[in-house]
């Protein structure tokens, strides 16, 4: 037996003796018999009925169900398979079963008639479950085939279900119910019993399962929520236990679809189409596609395990196939919480598709699934998803929404429905089937079928859309046109458009034909209803515009003398328009209608006003029933008292009256209610029906006479009203009557229909009262939209906003068919040239214009048109008049000047041209007005271009020629490094910086501490040493001038002392400052451990898998960077510093250029003193080339942008485009610039030469002149060959340079090509380190987050340990202090004290001690109490030990409380003192010790803590170097370019022949290699000496040990010796430095000064008292002689008196005897009289010293001496008097003593 099975007998183990409290109390006797297995229930006794008034001859089955043509598509989970054949699917108030193959359907009603909510088949497909709506709706469960009802579930939830569901096994259901319960309840379905029921959510749930693998378990979700329910056995039985899913970090969202993984994890959907992975209510992952990408496009409605594979369907139309183990173990890679991977295979469904729910073939290994599409159509899909996989096909297609449009033709059973889905369908509701279906690209929104008379085959629908379009549609039986144009065709029937309008820019809402059939009229939301006159083709006669959105239309029947149209509007105005002429044509420039007869009615609410009264018409038949009852009570009273007066009446009939309460006020409400339907009654008479406050009735109204009114403020009311049963709440929607006007069908806002037998002449409606109800569609959001009657009156229609569309015939199934003749409906016949017609044009455009604004458009381009051709009319006379001004002006310069006019006498008026000039001014500041925005828009575009290509650039290409060889060279295009290039690493010292104060911080936090536990002890105990001395009297004295001076030298001497102390610990400090801890490690040594770490032993390639990057050597984004930023710098550095030299040899050259120059021009000016023919040639001067000076391309003048004018127009004639034509216009200014520039030059030179030959001849010179010229000309031939030899030495030097420069460039350009490989090198290192960053970042932040907390707890942790140091020597202090205290208790005691053992024990004992606390607000003390049950019972053991103690000498108990007797007081009350200061120290050790504790376990917490964040850092760091690891792999991965010549390569293979590939060379460089040859001998060196250091340090340190334990041998004995001479000198161990800083104290100088004074003055008064002493005694001696004397005298005489009496008593003795009995008893009575009295008071007394003892903190007094018995007087005198003589023998006697 399996754990299910186990868990299933359990459930029904319980559901047998356990009644749920919460969910059904009262229903246990019930249950207690089993019910049958083959028990069922009667579907006819449970089915709902049509409602029929009481006592009316409605038949029942008034109506029959004929076929249902929708499907309600919205509704969540609605189809179900039921076997491999047979679906079912919720429609309203049915349950639809619908045969695949067949198309027949089946149907099942519900139970309550409130509609049905879910429905589920069960796992076997042998039951289902249908759960209803309504009052306390039922869950029934149906057996299939036989559709009888098997069980009832009752009590589930109050109002509606919202999903069922079967476990795994059938045994148990799942129902959760809607508002306002959302009860979950888990049935014992067989046994119709609840098992476990909790309240689900607070909102709507959508969906509720078991977990087909883990038994126990479901979920629920739904509106921004999901819950994992478990049910779990506790003491009182199974309880569902439901925890609550938390979204954390992701948007919460509604969820539509979930499943339950075998492992007990969670895979639901999202809005945004991504799933979520939960596993113990918290999302673990959040599921997408690679890149991010949405899993499904939209919310994802529903998961589904198949073979191992996971299936989503969404809202996109696709389905998806996913691993299921990739999802179960997903896991989120970084914080994002996403997880990327792709499903395995998918399938899209088709576009326009939104699948809502899917269910698979019952089929035993078969791939078929049937889907449901939201968008209306029901699909069968293959998701085999292999080579033989079958396209996705559409079963079934119905309409999308609610329906919009219905109406039903005059002549046929067709009947035509549009909604908001873009789709025109028209059905034959006698055969059951679709005809056909026509879709458009908006939705309809109205539909009306066109009269016969219109169409005589009767197929013309006018359908109405949503953008204001009214389409005209012909239906047509496509296969009668095989005959006409000899084409085949298929189908029953085809709708093609006619034509199409667009009256409105808003929905369409009405549409109908006056009843002549010659105008249409439309009404639109955006208030305006439009009239056509009907033809061939539709053509508009206009418009009128009405007070709101209408509702609906309707013309005056034939009956009625003027055709009118009654326009019903929403807001509950109703319109009467008198019909317009269809031949009239409005004119202008609008279609509006503005002279056509219009009435007004605004509804004004008057249902107040109804019900008050209706109350005081109830109220007055109440009066008048009572009235008569009175007078029949009257009747009885005067019958019964016929003398009863009149005032004895009148009071019992006020006694009898009651109060009237007052009647409600009329309410009038703010917002008028929505007219929802009415119609014509009798001319300008309507009944309306309207929604709201004022729904339950139905309103007579007429318009009024009075029509001058602003139709907006108008308030009508009703002239009369109808009540309607049942509808305050469920107003009426739609109204229609049969043909004869004897039935009255009413559609309802709750879905259902009602039918009202009428007579056909009662336009009163009086006859309205009996009713047949039958509720159809669903009754939450199935508001019935359209009613209609076939042409027949033999079926009637419905559709609904659910989306569902009924037929109901007025016969029965078989009775109809006998009436019908035929099976099928008459489709009507194309019209006669239909098919050689070409299509009509569509108006597919949303934005298209209406009729009214394409009118208005038009007259306004009518209008723009003439003003252009006015403008151009007016151009051309300006024109004319121009040129003949312009011709006078030329005939006037032809005359003569002194009869020429002046150009200001054409000027008629000055002002004129000041008039123009200010208006051209006008025009240029709103001309550049209108322009300033583009302006500051090309400003800014020629700011960022320059910014960009211009700004950017630090300089330009620069190309110098040599003069003679043809070497030339170029300098660098250098572009502006970026800024942020400039300060590239400023983010690590500052991390650095950061983390050295924040060390710092935590150092400086710990040092307070340290230096606010330095508490002196020894100050203490001197303190508590002064304060146990004795107080002595408060006075100041002042002191000799010898004493003040020895407390001065003293407070000197201390205070030097004082100082030296603090020299002394000043200097250890910096000691042990420098004391290295015992974990103390050299730098040095630190150091060259690290170098060594790096350096030596066996280190791992680079290349190799186990090699770790050092710590120093990871690289990262920003080491990337910083490295490429570097080497781009020094890039630019080595190409800036050429370019320097570059353009120092440019400049160089364009001084040679002018050097050369000036030397041409004086080669030119001394060839000019020389004959031709020893004129050598004057070098070509070189130009400066285009490519030396770029800077010259940016300079222009005037002159130049006028040329450029020029050649641009004359270039524009060529037909060439504009690039080019500014590409030539360019090159050909350079080259007119070149030739101008070598023209001059030309002229120059030739202007020269005809200098030269236009010389004057040579004349004859005399000998001197000849020698000389012959002197100068030598001098200028010389000149001459030295500026030639000057300038061929320039251009050879400057040729010399280049050249040089030139190798230098090329060496360079070979380096730049290197560091251009290296920065390619560099950047696809950046590019993968970028891959790494994020993760990388995540971990490092992760690191540094835990290396932050283990800095933190290890903060803590040392202050906590300083803490508790501290701590240890307050406990160690407060330990000292108790010892001190004690001693000088001892102290006090002195030797041989007789009540020694009674202080210590006085001293010792435990008391209710008083803990004083200042209390900070009022500086007051606050007493606290501490009742501690420790100290209670110590204190009874001490009174048990005070009992056991006596006094010694008199055997009585002491009193711990009191000073005893002969015990000195002070000391007793200095030990009280000393036991408060133990009793201190005590409670403040306690506290101490508490604090420890708490610290320790403080700093163990903080260990665990720090072990926990240090395995979270090791493994951190663990996951950062598998990361460094990986990206040291990828980095190894990226090509290096390193160019090599042959001597370089030593890489040979065994053959000693160069290998064909170096892939696994190893590249290094040669000085690296001869460094690393030269350290293997340096460590071997390095290892001898490092083996005598160790040799060496070995030695040092066995003796530097030896020395350690001699020197503490020493301390030692010093310290012994210290002590023993302290205890010598002091006789106890004190502090030094206490000693050494005493100083003299004023005070207690000024004390002992006032001690020894008054010892003075007590010696000399102690004297005077020992001699007063000494005579006392002396006289004293003298009198006890004398006393003695005289008791002696007395003695005898006492002798002689006794002797007497004797003598007397005896004579006496034989008298009296007989009265000497009764004397004495009565004696004896009085004394036990007297001695009852002293014991009652001896009582009293105990009482009170035993109330006194027992008070807290009482001080408590000695006890009273007992009060003697009083003695009997005696009975004779001489008694008496022997009596007095005893009493002063004993006072002398105790005299004597």
């Amino acid at each position: 037996m399996d754990v299910s099975e186990t868990l299933r007998d359990d459930l029904q183990d319980q559901a047998d003796v356990l009644v749920v409290e919460e969910c059904d109390g009262n229903n246990e006797e019930e249950h207690k018999k089993l019910i049958p297995h083959d028990m069922y229930y009667s579907y006819e006794e449970l089915c709902s009925r049509p409602f029929i008034t009481a006592d009316s001859n409605i038949p029942r089955n008034l109506l029959h169900l004929s076929h249902s043509f929708g499907y309600d598509c919205g509704r969540r989970g609605n189809l179900q398979l039921l076997d491999e054949h047979t679906l079912a699917f919720i429609a309203g108030n049915l349950l639809v079963l619908l045969d695949v193959h067949t198309k027949e359907q089946c149907y099942i009603r519900s139970s309550s008639g409130g509609g049905i909510g879910a429905i589920m088949t069960h796992p076997s497909k042998q039951y289902f479950a249908v759960a209803e709506k309504g009052h306390q709706p039922n869950i029934i469960i149906y057996e299939y085939p036989s559709l009888r009802p098997y069980r009832i579930l009752r009590g589930g939830t109050g109002s509606t279900y919202s999903y069922v569901d079967f476990n795994r096994d059938g045994s148990l259901l799942a129902s959760v119910g809607g508002a306002p319960d959302y009860m979950l309840t888990l049935w014992d379905w067989r046994q119709e019993q609840v098992t476990l029921c909790n309240k689900a959510f607070a909102q709507d749930v959508y969906r509720a399962t078991f977990s087909p693998d883990c038994v126990g378990q479901l979920t629920t979700s739904g509106s921004g929520h999901i819950r994992f329910w478990k049910m779990a056995s506790t003491f009182t039985g199974l309880k569902l236990q439901g925890l609550l899913g938390s979204f954390g970090k992701t948007t919460v969202t509604d969820i539509e679809g979930y499943v339950e993984l075998p492992d007990g994890k969670v895979v639901s959907g999202s809005e945004w189409g991504n799933m979520l992975l939960w596993e113990g209510g918290l999302i673990k992952v959040e599921i997408c596609r690679k890149g991010r990408r949405t899993c499904h496009s939209g919310t994802i409605y529903q998961f589904n395990l198949d073979e191992g594979e996971l299936l989503t369907i969404g809202s996109d139309g696709v389905v998806r196939s996913w691993n299921l183990e990739t999802i179960d173990t997903a896991d989120a890679v970084d914080d994002s919480g996403l997880f990327e991977t792709e499903p395995m295979n998918e399938i899209t469904v088709g576009r326009n598709v939104s699948l809502y729910s899917m269910v698979k073939s019952s089929i035993p290994e078969t791939s078929n699934w049937f889907a449901q599409d939201s968008k209306g159509c029901i699909w069968k899909l293959d998701l085999s998803f292999s080579n033989i996989t079958q396209d996705p096909k559409c079963l079934f297609s119905f309409h999308a929404g609610a329906i919009q449009g219905m109406d039903v033709s005059e002549s046929s059973h067709l009947m035509a429905t549009t909604a908001l889905d873009s789709s025109v369908r028209v059905f034959d509701f006698l055969s059951k089937k679709e005809l056909t279906i026509s879709r458009f690209k908006r939705g309809g929104t109205t539909l009306t079928w066109a009269s016969d008379r219109l169409n005589s085959a009767g197929g013309l629908l006018v359908v109405g859309f949503d953008d204001g379009v009214v389409r005209l549609l012909e239906l047509y039986n496509p296969q009668s046109l095989h005959t006409v144009a000899g084409r085949t065709c298929s189908g029953d029937a085809e709708l093609r458009l006619r034509q199409a309008l667009k009256p409105h820019n808003a929905p369409v809402t009405a549409i109908d034909y006056e009843r002549s059939r010659k105008i249409m009229a439309t009404g639109s939301a955006d208030s305006t209803v439009f009239f056509f006159a009907v033809g061939e083709r539709y053509e508009p006669i206009g418009f009128v515009t009405v007070p709101g959105p209408v509702q609906g239309l309707e013309w005056s029947p034939q009956s009625h003398e003027k055709n009118t149209l009654l326009i019903f509007c929403q807001n509950g105005h109703v319109v009467e328009v008198q019909c317009p002429d269809p031949r009239a044509q409005t004119g202008g420039n609008t279609f509006q209608l503005s002279g056509l007869p219009t009435m007004h009615f605004c509804f004004r609410s008057i249902k107040s006003r109804i019900k008050r009264d209706a109350e005081v018409a109830l109220r007055q038949a109440r009066k008048e029933k009572k009235k008569k009852e009175r007078e029949e009570r009257l009747k009885k009273l005067l019958e019964q008292k016929p003398d009863a007066t009149e005032e004895e009446l009148q009071e019992k009939e006020e006694e009898e009256d009651e109060e009237e309460v007052e009647l409600p006020p009329l309410y009038i409400p703010s917002q008028p209610s929505p007219l929802h339907c009415g119609f014509y009654s009798t001319p300008g008479s309507f009944w309306l029906s309207m929604g709201g406050y004022d729904s339950g009735y139905l309103y007579h109204c007429k318009f009024s006479e009075e029509q001058s009114e602003d139709p907006l403020e108008r308030k009508d009311e009703p002239f009369f009203f109808l009540p309607v049963h049942d509808t305050d709440h469920n107003p009426i929607l739609t109204i229609t009557f049969n043909s004869s006007r004897q039935l009255l069908l009413c559609g309802m806002e709750d879905g259902s229909i009602r039918a009202y037998p009428v007579q056909a002449s009662d336009q009163q409606l009086s006859s309205m009262q009996a009713y047949w109800a039958l509720s159809v569609h669903d009754n939450h959001y199935g508001p019935v939209s359209h009613l209609r009657f076939s042409f027949d009156d033999m079926f009637v229609l419905t559709a609904g906003e659910d989306g569902n569309i009924f037929s109901f015939s007025c016969l029965p199934e078989e009775e109809l068919q006998k009436a019908m003749q035929l099976k099928h409906a008459k489709v009507p016949s194309p019209r006669v040239g239909l098919e050689l017609e070409k299509a009509a044009q569509d108006i597919e455009d949303p934005s298209a214009y209406s009729i009214e604004t394409a009118k208005q458009k038009l007259e306004l381009d009518r209008m723009h048109k003439e003003a252009e051709e006015r403008k151009q009319e007016r151009r051309k006379n300006l024109a004319e008049l121009q040129s003949q001004f312009q011709a006078l002006l030329e005939q006037n310069q032809s005359l003569p000047e002194h009869i020429r006019l002046h150009r200001s006498e054409f000027e008629l008026d000055i002002r004129f041209h000041e008039e123009t000039e200010r208006q051209t001014e006008e025009r240029v500041m709103e001309v550049r007005k209108d322009l300033a925005w583009e302006e500051e828009k090309h400003q800014i575009g020629l700011k960022k271009l320059q910014t960009m290509f211009w700004e950017s650039v630090v300089q330009d290409t620069v190309t110098v020629h040599a003069f003679k060889s043809g070497h030339k060279i170029s300098n660098y295009r250098l572009l502006a490094l970026p800024a942020i290039q400039m300060h590239p690493h400023q983010h690590g010292p500052v991390a650095s910086q950061s983390a050295n104060l924040e060390q710092e911080h935590w150092r400086n936090k710990a040092q307070p501490g340290e230096e606010a536990s330095n508490i002196s002890l020894p100050d203490e105990l001197v303190t508590d040493l002064m304060i146990q001395s004795g107080r002595m009297q408060s006075g100041s004295r002042k002191l000799g001038s010898r004493e003040a001076e020895k407390l001065r030298k003293a407070a000197e001497k201390a205070e030097k002392a004082r100082a030296m102390i603090e020299k002394r610990k000043k200097e250890w400090a910096e000691l042990y400052a420098s004391k290295p801890s015992e974990d103390y490690e050299d730098p040095k040594d630190v150091e060259a451990i690290r170098l060594a770490k790096e350096k030596m032993g066996d280190f791992k390639l680079k290349s190799a898998k186990d090699f770790t990057v050092p710590e120093h050597l990871r690289m990262n984004v920003d080491k990337k960077r910083v490295q490429l930023v570097e080497l781009e710098k020094k890039i630019f550095e080595k190409k800036s510093e050429m370019n320097s030299h570059v353009m120092a040899l440019r400049d160089s050259k364009v001084e040679i250029v002018s050097l050369l120059h000036a030397k041409v021009e004086q080669l030119q000016a001394i060839q000019q003193h020389l004959p031709p023919e020893k004129r050598l040639p004057l070098p070509a001067v070189p130009v400066l080339m285009q490519e030396e000076m770029p800077e010259r391309k940016h300079r222009y003048t005037r002159a130049t942008l006028e040329r450029y004018a020029t050649l641009r127009a004359k270039l524009v004639s060529t037909g060439l485009d504009e690039q080019q034509n500014g590409e030539n216009i360019l090159e050909l200014l350079e080259q007119e610039m070149q030739d101008t520039h070598t023209e001059a030059q030309n002229m120059h030179m030739e202007d020269e030469g005809v200098e030269t030959v236009s010389q004057k001849q040579e004349e004859e010179l005399t000998e001197l002149e000849k020698e000389k010229r012959e002197i100068e000309e030598t001098k200028n031939l010389y000149q001459q060959d030295k500026l030639l030899k000057q300038m061929e030495e320039a251009v050879w030097h400057f040729d010399a340079e280049l050249r040089v420069l030139r190798h230098e460039k090329q060496e360079l350009d070979v380096y730049m090509k290197m560091a251009d490989l290296r920065h390619v090198t560099l950047f696809e290192e950046l590019l993968l380190l970028k891959e790494f960053e994020k993760r990388e970042d995540i971990l490092q932040e992760r690191l540094s987050i835990y290396i932050h907390e283990e800095q933190e707890i290890r903060a803590k942790m040392h202050e906590c340990k300083k803490q508790m140091e501290q701590k240890k020597r307050d406990i160690l202090r407060l330990q000292g202090k108790e010892k001190t205290l004690t001693a000088t208790f001892q102290a006090s005691l002195g030797e041989n004290n007789k009540f020694e053992e009674f202080l210590t024990r006085v001293f010792k004992k435990k008391i209710k001690h008083t803990k004083k606390k200042e209390n900070g607000g009022e500086g007051g003390n606050v007493t606290d109490d501490e009742d501690d049950s420790d100290e209670d019972s110590d204190e009874e053991s001490d009174r048990d030990n005070d009992e056991d103690y006596d006094d010694s000498e008199t055997g009585a108990p002491l009193d711990d409380s009191v000073c005893p007797p002969n015990c000195d007081p002070e000391l007793f009350d200095n030990t009280l003192r000393l036991r408060e200061h133990r009793l201190d120290v005590e409670e403040q050790l306690q506290e101490e010790i508490k604090n420890v504790d708490s610290l320790k376990k403080e700093c163990d917490t903080l260990g665990k803590k720090e072990k926990i964040v240090q395995n979270n850092r090791k493994a951190a760091e663990g996951d950062l170097e598998l990361i460094n690891q990986e990206k040291q792999q990828r980095l190894n991965e990226v090509d290096v370019v390193v160019p090599f010549r042959l001597h370089q390569i030593e890489y040979v293979n065994n053959n000693g022949v160069l290998p064909g590939k170096l892939d696994s060379a190893l590249v290094l460089n040669t000085a690296d290699l001869q460094r690393l040859q030269k350290r293997i001998k340096e460590l071997q060196e390095e290892k001898t000496e490092q083996r005598e250091l160790y040799k060496q340090a070995k030695q040092q340190h066995v003796q530097l040990r030896h020395d350690l334990k001699d020197m503490e041998a020493r301390k030692k004995e010093s310290e012994v010796r210290c002590e023993q001479l302290m205890l010598m000198k002091f006789g106890k161990l004190v502090e030094l430095e206490v000693l050494q800083t005493l100083s003299g104290n004023r005070k207690v100088e000024e004390k002992r000064q006032e001690v020894r004074e008054r010892d003075a003055k007590n010696t000399q008064e102690l004297k005077y008292w020992e001699t007063k002493v000494t005579e006392a005694r002396e006289a004293l001696t003298e009198v006890t002689k004398h006393n003695t004397e005289r008791l002696r005298n007395l003695n005898s005489l006492l002798s002689q008196k006794k002797a007497l009496d004797d003598q007397l008593n005896s004579q006496q003795r034989k008298t009296v005897g007989q009265f000497q009995g009764r004397l004495v008893e009565k004696q004896e009575l009085q004394r036990l009289q007297q001695l009852v009295e002293a014991q009652a008071q001896d009582i009293e007394a105990l009482t009170d010293e035993i109330r006194a003892l027992s008070r807290k903190d009482g001080h408590i007094l000695p006890p009273l001496d007992p009060v003697p018995p009083p003695v009997p007087a005696p009975p004779h005198r001489h008694t008496a008097s022997n009596s007095d003589v005893h009493r002063k023998l004993n006072l002398s006697s105790k005299a004597v003593k």
